[in-house]
């Protein structure tokens, strides 16, 4: 197979595409303001896909399962992952906020601010328990496929694959089918990629035009900080993780490259989630672990999240002069690790679940959002990448610990990433 050259990688055409958007919204922002449905549209046809792989992927790696034990033990194996990690990262968060201290010395008054929250009040006060579990369970078996909500889809299709095993003489040709099935599923997933530079292209011109980058240098210290605490998160915590498991994390985060500069370029940790699956599964996990951990990571494993959150609040509190005492923020941690599963699946969970721990925190007025509503949006590209490396080291991980993961593959894929990448793109 011929080696394409630099300029028709796809991981340079989004990088090309990011700094052309960045550089219309600044010197022409009407213009980029205008570029808004480049970047929606091809988040809405990577939204479209994603239903279909997660179903064909999950239902596949369990059908193909002869022990349905082992689908309980990697789901709670993939939940004390997620729980750990992810109040490890709160954790963090807190501690940085309290170091760093980077809404001190701002002096805000309370009663000056400004700024309508109330639809994130209204998706916080929606994000019941009851409210959460109910809203798993789809209207029909197929209606899932047609949806948005990711846990529906998971649930249905575990179902399916535990109905095919338990089923596996009469069905099949139903397996077959969809096996057969997953290979244009996937080439559309290829097709939608190779438009990946234009939407990239869409999303950055029209975030830099609306918002502008002046914007973000009012509160520059307090992105800043929220950066270098992700980075430190993913290379020290996440880093040990990896290396404890057999491999490098910068190697993992080179072999997905293109993911992550979609990533970047769309704010949206869903734009990444097929080509993800499929690289992590040609990188030695098992079908049944990868369609099982990534997508249940994607709405309960969000360690950019959950950093943002503690920071955030702290950031708020400290620009308001308001002093929270330790009592108090472990509460407020306490909320967060809650709030942080209930808005699982919710659109703009980061701003939901925020609005979800301080309503908790009376100290704390939700009004206060108002101060980070202008510069959330460029806080959203490094939450949505500390939430994808986070969720593809777990994937590695639980992989590991059932021992489904061929080592060898893994080592081969990330020390010949284009390798990888000249076979996904036949």
């Amino acid at each position: 197979m011929k080696t394409k050259k630099f300029y028709q990688q796809l991981y340079f055409q989004v990088i090309i595409a990011i700094i052309a958007g960045i550089l219309l919204g600044r010197f022409y922002p009407e213009i980029g303001e205008k570029m808004k449905p480049l970047g929606d549209g091809f988040i809405k046809l990577v939204k479209m896909i994603i239903a279909p792989v997660i179903f064909i992927t999950l239902t596949l790696g369990i059908a193909h399962m002869t022990d349905l034990k082992k689908v309980g033990r990697i789901a709670i194996k993939a939940m004390i992952y997620f729980f750990t990690f992810s109040t490890l990262a709160l954790i963090i968060g807190l501690v940085v906020g309290n170091i760093l201290q980077p809404g001190a010395g701002l002096n805000i008054d309370p009663a000056t601010l400004s700024g309508d929250v109330s639809q994130y009040q209204q998706k916080a006060h929606e994000s019941t328990l009851t409210g959460f579990i109910m809203n798993i369970i789809p209207e029909t078996l197929f209606s899932p496929l047609v949806g948005e909500n990711i846990l529906q889809v998971l649930l249905v299709a575990i179902l399916m694959g535990v109905a095919l095993v338990l089923t596996k003489q009469k069905s099949h040709k139903v397996t077959a089918f969809l096996q057969d099935l997953s290979a244009p599923v996937f080439k559309i997933v290829h097709m939608l990629m190779k438009l990946a530079p234009i939407g990239a292209f869409g999303a950055m011109a029209f975030t830099i035009g609306k918002y502008g980058l002046h914007s973000v240098l009012n509160l520059i210290f307090l992105v800043g900080t929220f950066y270098i605490t992700s980075i430190l998160f993913i290379v020290l915590i996440l880093g040990v993780v990896a290396w404890y498991n057999g491999f490098n994390i910068f190697k993992l985060m080179y072999y997905l490259k293109e993911e992550l500069l979609l990533v970047l370029g769309t704010s949206s940790s869903e734009s990444a989630l097929p080509g993800v699956m499929e690289k992590l599964e040609k990188a030695g996990c098992s079908r049944a672990i990868v369609g099982l951990v990534v997508p249940t990571g994607y709405s309960f494993n969000l360690d950019g999240t959950n950093i943002y959150m503690t920071l955030a609040s702290l950031f708020i509190a400290q620009a308001l002069n308001i002093h929270l005492p330790i009592e108090k923020q472990i509460m407020l941690l306490l909320v967060a690790m809650l709030s942080s599963k209930g808005a699982a699946g919710v659109t703009g969970a980061g701003f939901v679940t925020l609005a979800a721990t301080l309503a908790v925190v009376p100290e704390i007025p939700i009004a206060g959002m108002t101060l980070i509503l202008g510069i959330d949006k460029f806080m959203s590209e490094c939450r949505a990448l500390t939430n994808v490396i986070g969720n593809s080291v777990a994937t590695v991980v639980v992989a590991n610990w059932e021992k489904q993961l061929d080592k060898k593959q893994l080592k081969y894929c990330l020390d010949h990433p284009y390798e990888i990448e000249k076979k996904l793109e036949v």
